[in-house]
C-alpha cells in the first residue's frame, strides 16, 4: 500500500509563523518577564525607608499615579501608589534619594543578560533547526544536506517483489536479462569457462514500455539488493558533488555485492561531450566519474549496472562502448500477442465478466504501450463503477480504448442539425473509401459523438493481425482514406469545413515520409532526404537537402495528396447512394458498429 503524503506547505508559511512568534514574544512575554522582579509595597513602607535613608533611586510616575524606588544597593525594585503628600519632595531630599529622570531598570543584570542574549540565541537556534528539517524534507529526506552522499533508494528482496511473470509483452528483453539472473545465481560456471558478465546493460525504448519494471524484475528474480537512482539526482548546485555521489553509490554497491544498480533516465548525465562553451562542467565531471567507475581499473565484480533512456542517440560514445555498457536491450512497443498478455496481467487486479475477448481489445489498442494498456484496464474499471456494476464488461474495455485515444464523450456539446449532417457524411466518407479499397483495415466503429480531444466524430479501423511492413499501394490507400471525409463534404454540400484539419495534417505527413524517407518517389529513387532524431520521443525530422530539392519535395507532396483526393472523390461519386443511406443511418443512431456498416454496404 502506498503511503499517502500530506501536501507540503510553502516556506513562506513557516516564515510567517516565526515572525508571529517573535512579535507575540516581544509584546507579551518580555514585559511579563520584566515585571516579575518588581515588589508591590504600601505607602507606609516607602515613608519608613525614606526616614531611615534606605532609598536609592526614586522615580515619580504622575501618569500612572505610582512611585518606583530601589533600596540603597539598587538590587530590589519597589512600587507603591501615590498619596496626597505636599512634603514629598522635601522628605525625599532629606533621605538622600537620587531622583531618576529615566525609567528605573526593572531587571537585575543576570536576568537582563539572559533575556537580551541567551534567550534570543537559544530561540534562533531552535528556529534554525526547525527550518533545516523542513528544507531537508523538501530536498529529499535526511540525506539532502549530506553533500556528496548518494541518496539512492535501496530495495531489499521480498516475497512480494516484482518477477518476470509480472512483466508481459517483452519476451526478447526478458530473455536477454535472464542471463544476468543466471549469472548472479551461479557465477562459478561462467568463471570456469572464462566468460565475464557484461558490466552494464542499457534498456532503450519509448516511454511506458516497462524499462524500470524490467530492471526491478531482474533484481526480484536474482534475489539481490537493488539500488535505484535517477540521472537527474546526480546533479547538484555545487561543482563536484555529482561525482562524489557517483563514488558513494558504487562504494555502497560494492559493499552489498552481488547487487544491481539501476540508473533511470541516464541521458541526464550521459549526454555527448561536444566541447561547447555552454557545456555544464558539473554534468561533465559526473559523467567522467561514472566512466571511471565502470572502467576496468576497479574491480566491480558482482555489481551489474542497468540503465534506461528514451534517447540512446544522445549518449556519449565513451559511455556506450563495450567494456562499459556492453549490451543494449531494446524494450519496444508490444505486438498484438504482447498487448494481449499485458492486458491479462493487469486484468488480474480487477473483476471481469465472463467471455471478455482480450484479443479484440488488443487489436483495437494497436500501438499502445504497456502503461497505456494498464490505463485502459483502469479506465474500464472506473466506468463499471460509474455505471453501478461490480464487474468489468467487454463494452467497458472497448469504451476505455476510445477514452484513451479520443477522450471522454462531451455531454454538453450540442451540434446543430446541419453540423451533425456534415460530420455524419464526413465520417461515412472515410469509412466508404476504406471499405472499397484493397489492402485496407476493416472498419470497426463509426461515431459522431463529440469527444473531449476536440474530435466531433471518428472512424475506427482495426487491423486483423500484426502488420510490420506497408507497401506503396497501402500507404496511398491510407492517404485516400484520410481525404475521404473532405471529399464527401465537397460532393454532398459543395463546400468545405474546418473538420478535416487533422486528416490534412496526417495525409501530408504520410505523403512527405513516402518521398523523403521511404524512397517511394521515382525522381529521388533511394535517397534519404530527411533524418529522424529522438525516434522514441515523437521522431523529430529535419531535411537534409538543398533548397531546390525542398521545392521539388513540396511539389510532389502536393501532387500525391491531390491524386489520392481525386481517387477518394471518384469512389464516393460511384457509390453516392450508399453514402447517403449510411450517413442517414449514422445521423439517427450517432454510433454504428463495423458489422452494421458492412451490412448496409453489402445489401
Amino acid at each position: 500500500m502506498k503511503e499517502v503524503q500530506k501536501p507540503k506547505k510553502p516556506l513562506i508559511y513557516y516564515y510567517g509563523i516565526v515572525l508571529l512568534i517573535l512579535v507575540l514574544f516581544n509584546l507579551l512575554a518580555m514585559p511579563w518577564l520584566a515585571q516579575r522582579q518588581v515588589r508591590q509595597v504600601d505607602y507606609g513602607t516607602f515613608l519608613e525607608m525614606a526616614e531611615n535613608q534606605e532609598l536609592g533611586q526614586v522615580e515619580v510616575q504622575q501618569q500612572d499615579n505610582q512611585i518606583l524606588f530601589t533600596n540603597k544597593d539598587n538590587t530590589v525594585i519597589y512600587k507603591t501608589g501615590m498619596m496626597p503628600d505636599p512634603d514629598l519632595t522635601q522628605r525625599l531630599a532629606d533621605s538622600g534619594a537620587v531622583f531618576s529622570g529615566e525609567i528605573i531598570q526593572q531587571t537585575n543584570p543576570i536576568l537582563s543578560f539572559l533575556l537580551s542574549w541567551v534567550l534570543p540565541i537559544a530561540f534562533f537556534i531552535a528556529i534554525g533547526q526547525f527550518m533545516s528539517r523542513k528544507m531537508m524534507e523538501r530536498a529529499g529526506g535526511p540525506n539532502a544536506l549530506s553533500f556528496g552522499k548518494s541518496n539512492a533508494k535501496v530495495y531489499v528482496t521480498s516475497s512480494q517483489g516484482i518477477k518476470f511473470s509480472d512483466v508481459a509483452g517483452e519476451d526478447e528483453a526478458k530473455e536477454n536479462l535472464s542471463e544476468i539472473v543466471n549469472y548472479l545465481h551461479d557465477p562459478g560456471k561462467y568463471r570456469e569457462i572464462g566468460a565475464a558478465m557484461p558490466k552494464g546493460i542499457l534498456l532503450v525504448g519509448p516511454p511506458g514500455t516497462g524499462k524500470t519494471m524490467l530492471a526491478k524484475a531482474v533484481a526480484g528474480e536474482a534475489g539481490v539488493p537493488f539500488f535505484s537512482m535517477s540521472g537527474s539526482e546526480f546533479v547538484e548546485m555545487f561543482v563536484g558533488m555529482g561525482a562524489s555521489k557517483v563514488r558513494d553509490l558504487f562504494k555502497q554497491a560494492k559493499e552489498k555485492a552481488p547487487c544491481i544498480v539501476f540508473i533511470d533516465e541516464i541521458d541526464a548525465i550521459g549526454q555527448k561531450r561536444d566541447g561547447r562553451l555552454s557545456s555544464n562542467d558539473e554534468r561533465e565531471q559526473t559523467l567522467n566519474q561514472l566512466l571511471t567507475e565502470m572502467d576496468g581499473f576497479e574491480d566491480n565484480t558482482g555489481v551489474i549496472i542497468l540503465a534506461a533512456t528514451n534517447r540512446p542517440e544522445s549518449l556519449d560514445p565513451a559511455l556506450t562502448r563495450p567494456g562499459r555498457f556492453d549490451r543494449r536491450v531494446p524494450v519496444e512497443l508490444p505486438d498484438l500477442k504482447g498487448r494481449e498478455e499485458i492486458l491479462k496481467v493487469h486484468a488480474k487486479k480487477i473483476k471481469l465478466e465472463d467471455g471478455v475477448d482480450f484479443g479484440k481489445v488488443a487489436r483495437m489498442a494497436s500501438g499502445a504501450s504497456g502503461a497505456e494498456l494498464a490505463n485502459i484496464i483502469n479506465e474500464a474499471a472506473l466506468r463499471a463503477v460509474r455505471d453501478g456494476r461490480n464487474r468489468v464488461s467487454q463494452a467497458d474495455l472497448e469504451e476505455s480504448i476510445e477514452v484513451v485515444i479520443a477522450g471522454y464523450q462531451k455531454k454538453n456539446a450540442i451540434l446543430t442539425d446541419q453540423e451533425k449532417k456534415i460530420v455524419a457524411y464526413h465520417e461515412v466518407g472515410h469509412a466508404l473509401v476504406a471499405a472499397l479499397q484493397n489492402h485496407s483495415a476493416p472498419v470497426q466503429k463509426i461515431t459522431i459523438v463529440p469527444r473531449t480531444s476536440g474530435a466531433l466524430g471518428y472512424t475506427m479501423q482495426v487491423e486483423e493481425g500484426n502488420h510490420y511492413l506497408l507497401s506503396k499501394e497501402e500507404l496511398e490507400n491510407k492517404i485516400a482514406t484520410l481525404t475521404g471525409g473532405r471529399a464527401a463534404e465537397e460532393l454532398v454540400f459543395h463546400s468545405v469545413s474546418t473538420g478535416a484539419s487533422n486528416d490534412i495534417e496526417q495525409a501530408t505527413k504520410l505523403a512527405r515520409s513516402m518521398i523523403t524517407r521511404y524512397g517511394m518517389s521515382p525522381d529521388f529513387d533511394m535517397v534519404a532526404l530527411e533524418t529522424v532524431t529522438n525516434q522514441y520521443l515523437g521522431g523529430d525530422v529535419s531535411l537534409a537537402c538543398s533548397a531546390q530539392t525542398q521545392t521539388e519535395i513540396d511539389r510532389q507532396v502536393v501532387e500525391l495528396v491531390k491524386r489520392q483526393h481525386e481517387k477518394a472523390s471518384a469512389i464516393l461519386r460511384e457509390n453516392r447512394d450508399k453514402l447517403d443511406e449510411i450517413a442517414r443511418y449514422l445521423y439517427e443512431k450517432e454510433t454504428i458498429t463495423g458489422e452494421e456498416f458492412m451490412e448496409i454496404l453489402n445489401r
